[in-house]
């Protein structure tokens, strides 16, 4: 019995440790796989590198992505937001922020 006592505040920071850094992370690259999936030709897209895209065609690892004048293939998992998604969220921080002065 005192073997299983002594294991206990492990076995507590362990479940701490998986609530507070691994489920996040699940969610955070699952919710990112969707919106990938989700993209379709037309939308914009910010790269990790910073370059803003627009979508012409995504295939089963890579999309195809205009630069300007120039397409190139982008990798998915080098998408970092869509420009749309980044604009709805900063509308709701703002409304936010004007209900709260009020």
């Amino acid at each position: 019995m005192q073997e299983i006592i002594s294991f206990l505040p492990l076995a507590v920071l362990i479940l701490v440790f998986y609530f507070l850094v691994f489920r996040p992370q699940q969610q955070q690259r699952k919710k990112h796989a969707e919106m990938v999936s989700s993209l379709k030709r037309g939308d914009k897209i910010v790269t990790n590198g910073g370059f803003m895209c627009e979508v012409i065609k995504q295939e089963d690892k890579f999309i195809n992505v205009s630069l300007g004048d120039i397409q190139v293939k982008l990798a998915k998992e080098f998408v970092a937001y869509k420009v749309d998604d980044m604009e709805q969220e900063e509308s709701k921080d703002d409304s936010k922020e004007e209900s709260k002065k009020k």
